[in-house]
Order: C-alpha cells, then sequence, then structure tokens
C-alpha cells in the first residue's frame, strides 16, 4: 500500500496529517453552499490545504503506517524518508507530483509549491454518500418578456366618436336592470310563499303515512348479525440494515485484519463492502432497530473509537 494511501485514510479521521521533512496537511469544515453562477448545490465538506512549513514529526503517521504493515518505527521512518527524497526531486527537477484522491503539487520558477487540492474526494465522513447537483435556473424574466410581446400584438381600437355616443347608454343600461331586479324580487317573494306552503302540506301528508306504516310493521327476527372474525400477522422487520462503521481500508487484508481485532474484543464484527471510494469498510455490529443502533454507537464512541459512525442501508 502507498505512503498517499495512508494519508488518504488518516485525512478521513483526522484535521492534521503532517509528512515529516515534506509539510502538513490540512482540513476544515465548509458548510453546504450554491454557486450561483452554474446554479450548482453542494453538500458540507472538507477543505483540504497544505503547509509547507510544518515539518515535524508528530508520529501520526508513521504510527499508522507501522501498525498497518506490521514493521517497526524505525524501519517505516527510512521508508517515508525515501519517499519525500524521491518526491523532493521531482519537484527540484520542475515536475508536477500527484497523490492520487489527494491533489497535485506544482513548482513554480521562484521555488514556491502550489498545491491543488482534488474535487472529487469529500474527506468529511457525515457527508457520506452526498454529492452536488444541478439545479435549472426558473426563467421567470423571459416569461415575462414573452407575455409582453403577445399583449403588444392584441389590437385594442376605440374611436372617439364611439366614446361620446356611448356616455347615458350604460347608465339606461343600469336602470332598466335595477327595475327588473325590483319587479322580479316581488314576484318570486309571492312564489317562495306558496312554494313553501305546499311544501309544508306535502311534509305532514308524508309523516302521517310513514307512522301508520311503522306501527303496522312486524319485526320477527332482532338478533343481532354477526360478523366473522378475521386475523391479521404482522411480521416484525428484523433485517439489519444499521451497520456501526469502525474503519475503511484500501487493502482488503487490512481490513480481515480489523475484523479479527473487533472479534477478539467480543464485537459481531463483520464485512460490509466497499464504498463509492473503493475502501473497504468494518462494521463493530449491525442492528435493526434504528434506536438501538444509536444507543451502540453511543457506547462505542465513549469506549472504543470517537471516529465510529452509523451507516443505514435501505
Amino acid at each position: 500500500m502507498s505512503t498517499t494511501a495512508y494519508i488518504e485514510e488518516l485525512l478521513y479521521r483526522y484535521n492534521c496529517v503532517v509528512v515529516p521533512e515534506f509539510g502538513a496537511f490540512l482540513t476544515h469544515v465548509k458548510s453546504a453552499f450554491i454557486d450561483k453562477s452554474v446554479h450548482t448545490f453542494y453538500p458540507p465538506s472538507k477543505v483540504l490545504s497544505f503547509n509547507r512549513q510544518l515539518q515535524s514529526n508528530d508520529g501520526l503517521l508513521i504510527s499508522y503506517m507501522a501498525e498497518a504493515e506490521k514493521l517497526s518505527f524505525e524501519e517505516v521512518q527510512q521508508k517515508l524518508a525515501k519517499n519525500v527524497e524521491q518526491w523532493k526531486e521531482q519537484l527540484e527537477n520542475g515536475e508536477s507530483l500527484v497523490f492520487d484522491n489527494i491533489g497535485t503539487f506544482k513548482p513554480t520558477r521562484e521555488g514556491k509549491l502550489i498545491f491543488q487540492p482534488t474535487k472529487q474526494t469529500n474527506f468529511l465522513t457525515s457527508s457520506f454518500g452526498l454529492s452536488s447537483f444541478v439545479s435549472k435556473p426558473v426563467l421567470r424574466e423571459q416569461l415575462k418578456e414573452e407575455i409582453e410581446e403577445i399583449e403588444e400584438k392584441v389590437p385594442f381600437i376605440i374611436t372617439p366618436e364611439t366614446r361620446e355616443k356611448s356616455n347615458f347608454r350604460p347608465l339606461l343600461k343600469y336602470a332598466a336592470i335595477v327595475l327588473l331586479a325590483i319587479s322580479a324580487g316581488f314576484t318570486g317573494y309571492r312564489t317562495y310563499n306558496q312554494a313553501l306552503s305546499n311544501e309544508l302540506v306535502s311534509q305532514q301528508k308524508a309523516q302521517e303515512i310513514i307512522a301508520n306504516s311503522i306501527q303496522e310493521a312486524t319485526f320477527f327476527d332482532t338478533k343481532p348479525l354477526e360478523l366473522p372474525v378475521f386475523k391479521i400477522e404482522v411480521k416484525k422487520n428484523t433485517r439489519k440494515s444499521h451497520h456501526i462503521i469502525a474503519g475503511a481500508f484500501r487493502e482488503r487484508s487490512n481490513a480481515n485484519k480489523k475484523i479479527k481485532q473487533l472479534q477478539n474484543k467480543g464485537y459481531n464484527s463483520f464485512y460490509v463492502g466497499q464504498n463509492k471510494f473503493g475502501l473497504y469498510q468494518v462494521a463493530f455490529a449491525s442492528y435493526a432497530d434504528p434506536k438501538e443502533a444509536l444507543e451502540a454507537l453511543k457506547q462505542i464512541r465513549l469506549t472504543e473509537s470517537k471516529d465510529a459512525w452509523l451507516l443505514s442501508v435501505k
């Protein structure tokens, strides 16, 4: 496994990874944002940068590599020093240095070093599975302009002669409408009273007929109707789809070692599968109930690993 792959794995867990005698990779969390120029939504992420001044060995990278490769601290330190020398020679020759899934280093004529981080990798584990997406803009202004063009093409012609002749016509129309409404009101009122009296008489006759029919009716069977009882069995969801992730590894062999370590500690550890970055994921355990999974995650973070996180699969 290459040195850059170990650096990549550590950047998912830590905000600072120092490469002795070379520099330090730093990350800080950036909130979700919208790029209005390209109408793109971006999820929360870790912004990656490089500081050439931080070169002192803090032991993090060497210890991690020694544990993964089952070598001593001194052996890994010598191996890393050779890699750093090769990187420096490549940059001094004016060549670009590419770290897969991390970024690219480019030397300048003034002897400075420019680091360009990759945009394809999001080191923020809480944003796992989230990606940017483009939303097409709503062209309100364009629709408004099209409507205005249509309105300009519709003819509205009113001549001055028509206006002068029609000054009194609206008043005559309104007066005629008022007279018709008054006459119709009186006629309607009389018709309504007559219809109301007829309806009351009809209701009284109908009630008398219904009362006589009820008295003459005979009910033979007063036993209530018994309905059949249906039993429906509801099966509980026993599928364990909530996994507490212990780590993700570039090599499958390292994932198997992690599973054995956790199983020796009493966890039901197993191999979950590869994520979209090609890393092999290892879980402490799995649960069917999300509440139980969250409680177990809290306990594991307190006693075992602060970097553990929950993966829920549909």
